[in-house]
C-alpha cells in the first residue's frame, strides 16, 4: 500500500496532486436504456461558461427530483454518465440527472469545476456554481423538476464543486454526497490547513451571509488509501458540516454496511461520513451511489403502478390508544416493526421482519404521542423530508418523536407530516423504514395488535 500523501495548501498544489487519476474512473456502466443523454445549448445565465448535459428517462416521474452529477479534472460529462451508475438509477426511480461539463484549468489539469475564486464561493458571485443553478432552474421550469428535490454529488473536483454548492446555494440544494473531497474553502486561503470546527462552519456561513433557512444535509465518502486527497479530508469535511447543523463531532452510531466500509452518522441524520477501507482515489465504486440516492430520498419518485381497480372488504384497524402495547404490522407485508437484534444504540435503524412476538417488536404508545421499545427508546425520524431514516434514538420530547396513530392505518410524524413508509413498497424481512409523503398505499397501512 502506498503512504498517504499530505494534500498541500493552495488551489494549484492541491489541484496539481489530481493528475490524470480522474480520466479513469472504474466504475460499473449503466444497463442499456432508451434514453439517452442530451447536451442542452441555451439553458440560462451561464457566467462560467460550462456546458449542461441532462439525462431525462423514459419513466420520469410526474414531479421529478433533481440531481447534479459532476466529473473531475481531466474527465467529461459524457463519461461521468457511462461510467456511473446515477443515471441508471433514475431509470429505475424517475428522477432527472444534470451532467454539467467544466473547463477550468490549473497546473495542467483541464476540465476542472472552479472552487477556488472568489466568485465561486459566495452566493451569486458568479461562475461556475451559477451557471449549474441556472441548469437546475431550466429543469423545474422544462420538466416540471420539484425545486424540494434537488441534490448535487461528483468525485474529486466535482465533489468539490458539490459541497461548494451546498454553501454557496442551501436554497437549492437539499443534500450533497461528494465522493474523494475536500471542505468547502479548502482551496482557498489560506488552503487545507488545519481549522476548529468552528473556523471550517464560520467559512461555510459566510458563503452566504443573512441566510437563516435549513442547511444541506452532507454524506461524504473517501477512501483510506487515496494518495491525491488525504483521508483527512474526510474528517474535515465531518468537522465543518456538523458544525454547520449545530450537532457533535461524535458520532451517534456507527455502523459496517459491508466488508470494508464503516458509516458514521452524527446528529439526527445530518451528517453520514463513509470509510473505504484500503480505496484509492477511484470512487464512487459499484453499489455506492444507491445508498446516496437512498440518502437523498430519490428512491421513491417513480410514478406508481396503476393498480387494478377493485373494491376491497376495508380491512379493519385495531382503535389505539394510549397505554397501547403490542406489534405494528405492515397491511401490505405481513411483517413487524422491528429494532434489528434488540439493539439499545441510539440510531439503530428499523426494518420489517417476521412477527414473533419478541420486546423488540412489541411498541406502546404513549399519551405524549411517543410510540416506546426497550424501555427507554422512542420511534425517531432522522429529518424531515422524504427518505428520512426511521430509527430508535432515547426518548426526549422532541416533535420527531411525535406520531399520529390514524383510524386509516397510517402513522404519521407530528413534526414532518410524512407517513411512516416501508421503502420500494418492500414487504420482504429486512426492507428498512423511511418517512414518505403519505398517498394510502398498503405499504404505508399498519396494524396493531398480537402479542401484547
Amino acid at each position: 500500500m502506498r503512504r498517504h500523501q499530505t494534500v498541500p495548501i493552495g488551489v494549484g498544489a492541491v489541484i496539481a496532486t489530481v493528475i490524470a487519476v480522474l480520466a479513469g474512473l472504474v466504475v460499473q456502466a449503466p444497463g442499456a436504456r432508451a434514453a439517452t443523454l442530451t447536451q442542452i445549448g441555451n439553458f440560462g445565465t451561464n457566467p462560467g461558461n460550462i456546458q449542461m448535459h441532462l439525462y431525462v428517462p423514459d419513466n420520469v416521474a410526474p414531479r421529478p427530483g433533481i440531481l447534479v452529477a459532476m466529473h473531475g479534472c481531466n474527465g467529461r460529462a459524457t463519461d461521468f454518465y457511462q461510467q456511473t451508475e446515477f443515471a441508471s438509477l433514475a431509470d429505475r426511480y424517475g428522477f432527472i440527472v444534470i451532467y454539467p461539463q467544466a473547463n477550468k484549468s490549473a497546473n495542467g489539469l483541464s476540465n476542472c469545476f472552479d472552487v477556488w475564486s472568489n466568485e465561486a464561493l459566495q452566493h451569486g458571485g458568479g461562475s461556475d456554481p451559477v451557471s449549474i443553478v441556472s441548469m437546475v432552474n431550466y429543469v423545474v421550469q422544462r420538466h416540471s423538476g420539484d425545486p424540494a428535490q434537488v441534490f448535487a454529488t461528483g468525485f474529486s473536483s466535482g465533489a468539490m464543486e458539490t459541497v461548494n454548492l451546498l454553501a454557496t446555494y442551501p436554497d437549492v440544494f437539499k443534500a450533497g454526497a461528494p465522493f474523494s473531497g475536500v471542505p468547502f474553502g479548502c482551496l482557498g486561503p489560506p488552503g487545507c490547513n488545519d481549522r476548529t470546527p468552528q473556523q471550517w462552519g464560520d467559512l461555510v456561513r459566510n458563503a452566504y451571509p443573512g441566510y437563516t433557512g435549513a442547511r444541506p444535509r452532507l454524506m461524504a465518502w473517501h477512501g483510506t488509501a487515496d494518495d491525491v486527497l488525504n483521508f483527512s479530508m474526510l474528517q474535515k469535511e465531518v468537522d465543518q458540516w456538523t458544525n454547520v447543523h449545530g450537532v457533535s463531532q461524535t458520532p451517534t452510531s456507527t455502523t459496517s454496511p459491508q466488508s470494508g466500509w464503516t458509516r458514521r452518522v452524527y446528529g439526527s441524520g445530518q451528517v453520514e461520513a463513509y470509510t473505504i477501507d484500503r480505496a484509492g482515489h477511484n470512487l464512487p465504486h459499484p453499489g455506492m451511489a444507491v445508498h446516496a440516492i437512498r440518502f437523498f430520498g430519490l428512491d421513491r419518485t417513480t410514478t406508481p403502478t396503476p393498480t387494478p381497480t377493485v373494491t376491497p372488504t376495508p380491512t379493519p384497524t385495531p382503535t389505539v390508544t394510549p397505554g397501547g402495547n403490542g406489534e405494528i404490522r405492515g397491511v401490505a407485508s405481513g411483517r413487524c416493526l422491528d429494532v434489528p437484534n434488540s439493539s439499545t444504540a441510539d440510531g439503530t435503524q428499523l426494518q420489517l421482519w417476521d412477527c414473533h412476538g419478541g420486546g423488540n417488536q412489541r411498541w406502546s404508545l404513549t399519551s405524549a404521542q411517543e410510540l416506546r421499545i426497550l424501555g427507554n427508546k422512542c420511534l425517531d425520524s432522522a429529518g424531515t423530508g422524504n427518505g428520512a431514516r426511521i430509527q430508535i434514538y432515547a426518548c426526549h420530547g422532541g416533535n420527531n418523536q411525535k406520531w399520529r396513530v390514524n383510524p386509516d392505518g397510517t402513522i404519521v410524524g407530528v413534526q414532518s407530516g410524512l407517513c411512516l413508509d416501508a421503502a420500494n413498497n418492500g414487504v420482504a424481512n429486512g426492507t428498512r423504514l423511511q418517512l414518505y409523503s403519505c398517498h394510502g398505499g398498503n405499504n404505508q397501512r399498519w396494524t396493531w395488535g398480537g402479542n401484547a
